[in-house]
């Protein structure tokens, strides 16, 4: 008869990962995913996979676009200062602008939510936001995964991916080969940082010892952190009805490369955009945001999107019927510049005046 002692029985939560959380966590959102059913999908989790219909959702020859992104180091932003609720909103909008920028509809949706260990509600939160993003843009979060990665991430941290498709009827779609010299750009107010430059931004708050917890120096009644954490504007249903009428040439959505490098993207060869920084006032966040860095205008033209998060390639007689349905949609135009002849690429004139940095806002924030 041995004298050792039993071995140690090994079992999956002792290592960290808990069955029974991630179990409860798909019961948890399935009512989310519910609620972003669309014709073409009923949105219930719990398979192998999510299927979605064409047909029933009204396309005859559809081409299908996927888009995936995530939202960068914005998310630590969220972490750091418990703002879970709406970063979802982030992962959604930057895939289905995407697509939008295609002239495609986003049709489903399916997230990725890793993280070391499953607690607090946090996921339940995140999805949450990632629901109302699929909500906002019209279409389906069918599935996703979740994972929890013990010894990958720091207590308390998580990252997020997202992938989408759409569709556009064959022929329907936008590449940016109908755009011509004389056409006019129009501009549509972001409603922030969006989610792009957030390194730069963490790192000049850790530089320049801003409380994020107090109130803006250029906003008293609302908090720092509130103005930077603001989800990305999701601009998917009012663009939708305009591509469709044929009265838009192309678009492109502002993300990393600022203005100056997602622009070009759209052109074709031997035309070049030409954008007046005088034509729209610099939101207060991103002038902030230049005078505590003393970013140069390229740099900034070049990192963030200077307070146009998408913009709009037109034909000159049809600017202002454009310009005026989407404010009558809700959204914020600016008349932002042209399309001349020229190497492909993009200038952005008359910024050095018009985004001139307020001495007032120079100071350490620590209001």
């Amino acid at each position: 008869m041995s004298n050792n002692p039993p071995e140690k029985s090994y079992s999956y939560e002792q290592a960290g990962v808990s069955i029974a959380a991630g179990n409860a966590l798909v019961k948890a959102i399935a009512p989310l995913a519910r609620a972003t059913a669309r014709p073409g999908a009923d949105a219930e989790l719990g398979g192998f996979g999510g299927f979605f219909d064409p047909r029933a959702a009204g396309y005859k020859d559809p081409l299908l676009v996927a888009a995936n992104d995530g939202v960068g180091t914005k998310v630590k932003l969220a972490i750091d200062h418990d703002r879970h609720d709406r970063i979802g909103i982030d992962l959604v909008a930057m895939c289905v602008n995407d697509l939008i920028v295609q002239g495609a509809e986003p049709l489903f949706f399916l997230d990725y939510f890793a993280t070391g260990k499953l607690v607090g509600g946090v996921a339940e939160r995140v999805v949450a936001g990632i629901a109302e993003g699929c909500r906002m843009a019209g279409c389906a979060l069918i599935g996703g995964e979740t994972a929890e990665m013990p010894g990958m991430y720091a207590d308390g941290d998580y990252d997020l991916a997202g992938f989408c498709v759409g569709a556009v009827e064959r022929g329907e779609q936008l590449t940016g080969d109908r755009v011509a010299a004389e056409d006019q750009l129009l501009g549509l107010a972001s409603s922030g940082v969006h989610s792009n430059g957030y390194s730069l931004v963490r790192r000049l708050a850790a530089d320049k010892g801003w409380k994020l917890d107090r109130p803006a120096l250029f906003d008293p009644d609302r908090l720092l952190i509130d103005h930077l954490i603001e989800p990305t504007r999701i601009y998917v249903k009012t663009l939708l009805p305009l591509i469709r009428d044929g009265r838009i040439k192309a678009l492109a959505h502002i993300t990393g490369g600022g203005l100056l490098e997602n622009i070009p993207r759209v052109l074709p060869r031997g035309l070049h955009a030409e954008v007046f920084a005088d034509l729209w006032e610099q939101p207060r966040l991103m002038a902030f945001l230049q005078a505590q860095g003393n970013i140069e205008p390229q740099e900034m033209a070049r990192t963030f999107n200077c307070g146009v998060g998408m913009v709009l390639a037109v034909a000159p007689d049809q600017a202002e019927s454009v310009a005026r349905d989407l404010a009558a949609a809700g959204e914020t135009v600016h008349n932002i510049g042209r399309i001349v002849p020229g190497e492909r690429g993009c200038t952005v004139i008359g910024s050095a005046e018009a985004w001139s940095a307020r001495d007032g806002w120079r100071a350490t924030h620590n209001a």
